[in-house]
């Protein structure tokens, strides 16, 4: 049987190529899922009671659902400079009235508005908790230890 020059240079091509391919999933790529949390702190919002405090403030959060590492931004204004921010973090809700412990610590002492930070990677729980809407955002002062301002965080 013959085989034309051009006919087996093509079919030479054709098999180092498919060759040099590799199967898909030889090096499989692990999709990171990034889920934005946001909530706005105000003293309204405080619970079991509101506050008058004049202060408001914001966090922003990614929660990367395959590291399980959560990085977020604090921003707060309006503090009375005598009654500045002591503390702030984020607590589980575990209570019916909406509250809870804290879980999550903000940096201490507190950073002057807007910090950063990133958490160590958390149990699965507590990330089932996040996007489940039970953490909420809080920040105390001296004149208000059990929170000045507070937000609920959400998807």
């Amino acid at each position: 049987m013959h085989i034309p020059p051009v006919a087996l240079t093509v079919l030479l091509a054709l098999s180092l190529s498919f060759s040099a391919c590799k199967k898909s999933d030889e090096n499989p790529v692990v999709a990171s899922t990034t889920t934005r949390l946001t909530t706005s702190l105000n003293g309204a919002n405080e619970k079991p009671s509101s506050t008058t405090s004049p202060a408001t403030g914001t966090f922003v959060g990614d929660l990367n659902t395959t590291t399980r590492i959560l990085s977020y931004t604090v921003t707060y204004q309006g503090f009375p400079t005598t009654d500045p921010p002591t503390a702030g973090h984020l607590h589980r809700v575990t209570n019916a009235d909406g509250t809870g412990p804290v879980d999550i610590n903000f940096p201490s002492p507190l950073p002057a508005s807007p910090f950063m930070a990133v958490t160590g990677v958390l149990a699965q729980s507590k990330v089932d908790s996040l996007l489940g809407g039970k953490y909420y955002a809080n920040m105390h002062t001296k004149v208000y230890p059990g929170g000045a301002i507070w937000g609920d965080v959400r998807k």
